[in-house]
């Protein structure tokens, strides 16, 4: 472009300062949304990317196919030996395994506990791993008495002074003084493994089910020099667990579990059990958004860049006149839309860089602009979008007929043909605009149902000590720290056993073989319950009863699992195990050569993730439910959690001063479960939010064309006695149309995407109508509102004005 060219954007740009407020405006938001969508599509993909080699480590995923188990599905943790039975067999197998990690264990120092992500590890790890080490080596590891820390840590307990040879005493299984053996950098943030300090593996096993297949106890990973071997790996793993599966599992142990690899970076959007869709849905929803909002925006740009092209017709006539040909005509106006585009990039980074702290809030994320890799996908971008956008106008501007155009003996609009495009353009925005309306309404609603649905147990007012699941505290301090609870004044009652609300215990779950049907039978979740347990919870009782100390046959502890022990089931596991009604069950037994006997039916007692299948479960008695491989006590208080809450504290610090206190109300656990998905809701809000907004831009500028292409027709139209409210009518209803029109474009949109992200809840709002005429009549009503002042000024001018109009 030459100086001329530049001196002709100018002028454009300036003369009509509003759309050209609209163009740039809209093209640089619409910039920045997919800037900031697609910052997070990348930093979510990009976990465990930043490590060496990370294209050669796989993770060995434990893969259950039970009849009708709560647990079917993959999951990246193994039995704790499976790394030596795998040497064993296939010598030359590079692996290496993690126990712990995010809050795996407690750093002593002056008596005080503080939990750390503690990593127990083979010797092996950094033959897997290469973190990066800032002082020593990882071969320290294969000394039993050293320990690996991260700078942040080393800072925080040693200050400036060399922390190399300084003692930690670290509690995993017990408390151990280990010897600083070397400085490792901080893992980034787009990590799952959550590792500050690294100790190694005790040499003997530290629990009973370390060989027991079945059991899951840690993270194995194995490294492979090509996919090509890793795959030929995999292949040889079925008669692998069928033959070291023989004991625990029987014949054909490969059939109800597998051992799979899947690439490491793969794993952070492939979560464990049936929860491993929605993470991947959720990026890929959120870039679509970023995707489409550009699209809105381009769209924007065209549509108004089309209809003020009639602005410019006499300067291309000009133009012709003077020599100009066609070819360098669509030169100029193709790098004028490039330009334009590179002017709104810059703008929309701008506006990406301030957004991105509300963002960072409002989505609970921590994402920064990578300027060198942004600013030259910008320029790209700008590009390619510059030619899109302008490939069309700098068409139909640079075939006007001169003579004509001169002549004003034809309309430089784009005729009916530009019309009819124009009309399609913003079927297509108003369409992706409506979408976005009903998947927020869909979202928000999903997302406020799962929060406030009955959860089959009284959550406020529901407190949880989650410290005593820690190997340190024992079952003798289990149970007097709960005696003392149980005195506090604002607690009603206490209760122990080996989960609670929010998932915050063990999870397990056996075969229920049935009379009178073969195999094995279904699979259930169980649950171990000590005294008062359902009185703390509140479980609503439908059929017999629970559990009473007075009945003394309740008590598992007490009775040898040959001859039968006592269950109390929920409502899910009454059709599970083949019964029409509660009342049905009860007395009946189930359980083969492990008799289990139903002395009562529960409701449902949702403890985990909405996005879990409610699961069939029985429930388990002991007299003595600290004796329990986990131990949680659940609170029932009334008052100021905060009193509470403190007061356990005080208890706990008496009590276990050695080991951290942790405790949360119900709600506070439950949270967890909601925050992805509230956190995707949040930024498809936004997403949306800004989409629309461009619509509607882009409409107003439309309406504002239209009127003034018309203000002719309107004089006539009064002169012939066509009243103010005639005249809105007619311009606010030729938009309405492909506003109306739009929603044949979204519905079936918005129906697809919202019914495949429902399916990942188990508990899920019903895909109700009122959802899609909610969007169509908000949409309508936000175009109504668009372009009714445009038509209201337009059908109050005067005639005579109107008729001078030129």
């Amino acid at each position: 472009m030459n100086r001329f060219a530049l001196l002709s954007l100018y002028r454009s740009l300036t003369r009509h300062k509003l759309y050209a407020a609209l163009n740039v405006g809209g093209l640089a938001v619409g910039i920045a949304v997919f800037l900031v969508l697609g910052l997070y599509a990348r930093f979510e993909t990009s976990y465990e990317k930043w490590l060496p080699r990370h294209d050669r480590v796989y993770v060995a995923q434990t893969v259950w196919n039970l009849p009708e188990s709560p647990f079917n599905g993959a999951y990246p943790y193994t039995m704790g030996g499976l790394l030596e039975q795998l040497r064993e067999d296939f010598p030359g197998v590079v692996g290496t395994r993690i126990r712990g990690g995010r809050n795996g264990g407690t750093v002593i120092r002056g008596g005080v506990a503080t939990s750390a992500d503690v990593a127990q590890v083979d010797a092996s790890f950094f033959d897997v791993f290469d973190l990066p080490m800032v002082r020593g080596s990882g071969s320290a590891l294969r000394q039993p008495a050293n320990v690996l820390i991260s700078e942040t840590l080393a800072r925080r307990y040693f200050g400036t002074s060399d922390p190399i040879g300084q003692t930690l005493t670290i509690a995993v299984d017990k408390a151990v003084n280990y010897r600083v053996a070397g400085v490792f950098r901080d893992l980034p943030a787009n990590s799952d493994l959550r590792i500050s300090l690294l100790v190694p593996l005790p040499a003997t096993p530290p629990s009973e089910q370390w060989f027991h297949w079945g059991s899951s106890s840690l993270q194995t990973f194995l490294r492979f020099d090509t996919p090509q071997a890793a795959r030929a790996f995999e292949q040889k793993l079925p008669p692998f667990v069928d033959r070291r599966g023989l004991a625990d599992m029987g014949k054909d142990a490969s059939k109800i579990q597998q051992i799979t690899l899947l690439p490491l970076t793969r794993m952070h959007l492939e979560p464990a059990g049936s929860a491993s869709a929605s993470a991947k849905i959720t990026v890929v929803t959120l870039a679509i958004v970023g995707l489409l909002t550009l699209l809105v925006a381009i769209v924007n740009y065209v549509n108004l860049a089309t209809a003020r092209a009639n602005l410019r017709a006499r300067e291309v006539a000009m133009r012709k006149v003077l020599g100009a040909d066609r070819l360098a005509l669509v030169r100029q106006f193709l790098g004028e839309a490039v330009l334009t585009v590179g002017i709104a990039a810059l703008l929309g980074l701008i506006l990406a860089e301030l957004s991105l702290p509300l963002v960072n809030a409002a989505g609970g994320l921590s994402l920064t602009i990578p300027y060198a890799l942004v600013v030259p996908a910008l320029m790209v971008l700008t590009l390619v979008v510059g030619l899109l956008a302008g490939f069309y106008p700098a068409l139909l501007l640079s075939r006007y007929p001169a003579a004509s155009v001169l002549a004003s003996a034809r309309s430089p609009g784009g005729g009916r043909v530009g019309t009819r495009v124009r009309e399609g353009l913003v079927v297509l925005q108003f369409g992706l605009a409506i979408a976005f309306m009903v998947g927020t309404a869909v979202l928000v609603a999903q997302t406020r149902h799962v929060r406030q649905s009955d959860l089959g147990f009284q959550r406020e007012g529901l407190m949880l000590l989650l410290s005593t699941r820690d190997n340190l505290v024992g079952a003798d301090r289990t149970r007097m720290i709960a005696a003392a609870i149980r005195d506090l004044p604002s607690v009603r009652s206490a209760a122990i056993g080996n989960n609670a609300a929010g998932g915050s215990g063990e999870d397990n779950a056996d075969n229920v073989p049935l009379p009178g049907v073969a195999g094995d039978g279904p699979s259930l979740r169980w649950i171990i319950t000590g005294p008062d347990f359902f009185k703390v919870y509140g479980a609503r009782v439908l059929a017999g009863r629970v559990f009473d100390a007075a009945h003394r046959d309740d008590d598992a502890l007490a009775r040898d699992m040959a001859s039968g022990i006592n269950i109390v089931i929920n409502r899910q596991a009454v059709s599970t195990l083949g019964f029409r009604s509660p009342q049905e069950a009860i007395g009946k037994t189930v359980g083969g050569k492990r008799p289990r006997t139903i002395i009562g039916v529960v409701e449902d007692m949702r403890f985990f993730s909405p996005r879990q299948p409610n699961s069939a479960t029985y429930y388990v008695y002991y007299s003595q439910p600290e004796k329990a491989f986990t131990a949680v006590v659940s609170i029932r208080y009334t008052g100021d959690p905060r009193v509470t809450m403190d007061a356990l504290r005080t208890i706990w610090q008496r009590s276990v001063p050695q080991v951290p206190f942790e405790a949360a109300t119900a709600d506070t656990q439950l949270t967890k479960f909601y925050e992805a998905d509230d956190r995707a809701t949040r930024l498809f809000a936004i997403g949306a939010g800004l989409a629309v907004l461009i619509g509607c831009v882009g409409l107003w500028g439309l309406a504002s064309y239209n009127t003034q292409m018309r203000i002719k027709e309107i004089g006539i139209r009064k002169t012939l006695g066509a009243s103010s409210a005639d005249i809105a009518r007619l311009l606010v209803g030729q938009f309405l149309r492909p506003v109306l029109l739009a929603n044949l474009v979204a519905w079936p949109l918005a129906f697809v995407a919202m019914r495949t992200w429902l399916t990942g809840f188990d508990d899920r709002v019903a895909l109700s109508p009122l959802f899609f005429i909610g969007g169509s009549v908000l949409a309508t009503v936000i175009a109504v509102l668009t372009v009714l002042g445009q038509s209201l000024r337009a059908s109050r001018a005067a005639p005579a004005w109107a008729l001078r109009h030129e």
